[in-house]
């Protein structure tokens, strides 16, 4: 249980495969099974049963079959001390999980994901491919124009491809890396800055390329280990006759930024709708609409509701805070097909 705690204050994985993993690494003798640990955390009442869970067995993975045949890039949104939004593009390699590079912006810009993109090359060489979602900074080729980035990239001959729209399990193992790296730095220090942040989310790469066991590799080794295994793949062909800038964007993408009102009250805080149509407070994520994307919202909280609203007060979602450890809150709307509409959808 001791090594358990020691993981669970460090803000890393602590379950019956992690523990037994570290106390492996530890040396320690006549380490339990898996099986005993996850027995001994039920019976101390620090972990449940979850029958319906599937077994890993029946697990279907797709894995590239070498590090640089495939990189995937994906933003995620947190916040500073003093409420302030900032976001986290995080570049993993798809067949050994290595976090080639991470760059904390104010805002999901096209400057930034080219930032943290060439971070990456000038470090671990240029990918075949680079794997996105398909927002406005990253990959808009569903929108009928070239986004900067694909531009960039194009250049050096690498192939941009995205997920289907309302599909983020294509993004499965960056939305997985997201979950590690919040449960990590909810455990440091708040940080106050871009600076600060980065330097916590720098210490979070080297540790989980090195130290943490990845449980969804072989052999749970280290992203490290698989990415010194496998050799890599060719870099591919730079296409010099590609165009460096971007189309321009139609007007009828474009939605004007209204700057919130000035003098909020102190239970009022302004959030811009990110391209997934979500926003963040207080380390939850609020699912609002992805019609919305870009747009200024008010959010209020009175209590233990949290209301969210348009500049003219037209309410959009109103929910009852939800209980500490979770992070995401939907909008209450069934998945499937969207109804149709005659407003381009800022992720189509």
């Amino acid at each position: 249980m001791a090594v358990r705690a020691a993981l669970e204050a460090s803000g890393l994985d602590h379950g019956p495969i992690s523990v037994h993993d570290k106390m492996h690494a530890m040396g320690l003798p006549q380490v339990p099974s898996t099986a005993a640990l996850a027995r001994i955390f039920r019976e101390a009442g620090v972990a449940r049963l979850e029958p319906k869970k599937k077994p890993r067995s029946a697990w279907r993975r797709f894995v590239y079959p070498a590090p640089n045949a495939c990189w995937q890039l994906d933003a995620t949104e947190y916040v500073l001390s003093g409420g302030r939004t900032c976001v986290i593009f995080q570049l993993i390699d798809d067949h050994s999980r290595y976090a080639v590079a991470s760059h904390v912006a104010w805002s999901e810009t096209a400057q930034a994901a080219i930032a943290v993109f060439d971070k990456a090359v000038a470090d671990r060489g240029v990918p075949q491919r680079l794997l996105s979602d398909n927002g406005a900074a990253l990959n808009p080729s569903r929108r009928g124009h070239l986004g900067r980035l694909v531009s960039h990239v194009g250049a050096l001959g690498v192939q941009t491809i995205t997920g289907k729209p309302y599909k983020p399990t294509t993004q499965g193992k960056n939305e997985r890396f997201h979950q590690t790296l919040f449960r990590y730095l909810d455990k440091q220090p708040l940080a106050g800055s871009l600076a600060e942040l980065q330097a916590q989310v720098d210490a979070f790469d080297h540790l989980y390329n090195t130290e943490r066991p990845h449980q969804g590799l072989p052999g749970r080794i280290t992203p490290q280990t698989a990415w010194d295994a496998t050799p890599h793949a060719d870099p591919p062909r730079p296409q010099p006759d590609r165009p460096i800038y971007p189309a321009p964007v139609p007007s009828a993408y474009r939605r004007p930024r209204t700057p919130p009102p000035p003098n909020l009250p102190a239970n009022t805080r302004a959030r811009t709708i990110s391209t997934a149509g979500t926003i963040h407070l207080d380390t939850v994520t609020y699912r609002v609409d992805a019609q919305r994307a870009f747009e200024q919202v008010l959010v209020v909280t009175v209590d233990d509701q949290v209301i969210i609203t348009d500049l003219q007060g037209e309410v959009l979602a109103e929910h009852t805070r939800p209980a500490p450890g979770i992070r995401y809150v939907g909008n209450g709307r069934p998945r499937g097909l969207r109804p149709k509409t005659d407003r381009p959808s800022p992720k189509s």
